[in-house]
C-alpha cells in the first residue's frame, strides 16, 4: 500500500472509532450530579463556601460550619474543629434511643420526653433519657455514623463533636433509626416550637423540607450550634453550623442565619421545571 492510502485508512479508522465511541457512551461527557443543566436545564448547584467562609471571618467568635453536596462530599470551614455539643446532642439521643427499643411501641411516658426534649429542647426530659441510655448505646451510635471527632461527657452538653461529623450524621439520619419509628423521629426535628426557629429556620429554600435542632448553652451566646437537614425528592443535604464566644445570643443568631442563607443561596431553583 501506498505513503498515501495509508494515511487515508488510518484517517477512515479514526474517524470510525470516535463514531463509535459517540454511540456507545464511550469517551462521552460523564453524567452530570442531580441538578444539573443537563437535567434541569440550569448549571449545577453548589453550596456557597466560599462566600459563607468570609463572612463567618467577619464575625465576632469563633465560627465553624460544614455542609454536604448532593453526592455527599463534605465542604466547609474548620469542619474538624470541635466544640461542646449543647442541645445539639439531643438529636443523639432521639436516635439512640429508638435503636434501643428497636421494633418495640414508644410508650405514651416516653413520647412524654421524646417529643419535648426535641421540639422545646427540654433539658429535664433530655437528662432523663441520657440517664436511661447511659454511655454505651450513644457511643455505639457515634461510631456507626463514623464520627471521628465525637467525645462522650457525663454532662450531655458538653459532649464533643465537630461540624463535618454533624452535617454527615444528618445527611444520612434516616438509615439510624429503626424503619418503624423514622417517621415518628423526623416529624419531631420537623417540628420546633416557633419560637426556636431561628438560624438556619428563617431562610429555608422555597420547596426543601427542613429537619434540624439547635443549641445555645445558656441563651448567652457563648454557644449557639445549628445542625440540619433538608430534603426535596431523592435530594438531601446535611449542615451544621456551629459558634463559640458570640457576644450574645441575638448576634449568634444573626452569625447562624448568615452562614446558611449564604451556603444555600440558589438552592431552591433546584428540582424546579425550567
Amino acid at each position: 500500500m501506498s505513503r498515501v492510502g495509508a494515511v487515508a485508512l488510518a484517517g477512515l479508522l479514526a474517524v470510525a472509532v470516535l463514531a463509535a465511541a459517540s454511540s456507545s457512551g464511550v469517551g462521552a461527557d460523564p453524567p452530570r450530579e442531580e441538578g444539573s443543566r443537563a437535567k434541569h436545564g440550569r448549571a449545577p448547584w453548589h453550596p456557597h463556601v466560599k462566600s459563607a467562609r468570609r463572612y463567618a471571618r467577619s464575625r465576632a467568635g469563633d465560627v465553624r460550619f460544614a455542609i454536604t453536596e448532593f453526592n455527599g462530599r463534605v465542604r466547609g470551614y474548620n469542619v474538624g474543629r470541635s466544640a461542646p455539643m449543647a442541645s445539639t446532642y439531643k438529636a443523639m439521643l432521639l436516635v439512640a434511643y429508638l435503636r434501643r427499643i428497636r421494633e418495640q411501641s414508644i410508650e405514651p411516658w416516653e413520647r412524654d420526653l421524646l417529643r419535648p426534649m426535641i421540639r422545646r429542647s427540654d433539658n429535664y426530659a433530655a437528662t432523663t433519657i441520657d440517664e436511661i441510655l447511659g454511655r454505651t448505646p450513644i457511643e455505639r451510635l457515634a461510631r456507626r455514623a463514623k464520627m471521628r471527632h465525637f467525645r462522650w461527657s457525663d454532662t450531655w452538653g458538653l459532649s464533643m463533636n465537630a461540624a463535618g461529623d454533624q452535617a454527615r450524621f444528618f445527611r444520612h439520619l434516616r438509615r439510624y433509626v429503626p424503619r418503624r419509628h423514622e417517621g415518628y423521629a423526623m416529624r419531631q426535628l420537623r417540628s420546633i416550637v416557633p419560637s426556636q426557629r431561628w438560624g438556619v429556620a428563617q431562610v429555608r429554600p422555597r420547596g426543601w423540607r427542613l429537619y434540624f435542632k439547635g443549641g445555645w448553652g445558656s441563651g448567652t451566646g457563648l454557644v449557639e450550634h445549628q445542625t440540619a437537614r433538608l430534603e426535596r425528592g431523592k435530594r438531601r443535604i446535611g449542615l451544621s453550623i456551629m459558634s463559640e464566644g458570640n457576644p450574645n445570643h441575638e448576634y449568634a443568631t444573626d452569625t447562624l442565619r448568615g452562614v446558611a442563607r449564604r451556603l444555600l443561596r440558589g438552592l431552591s431553583q433546584v428540582g424546579r421545571r425550567p
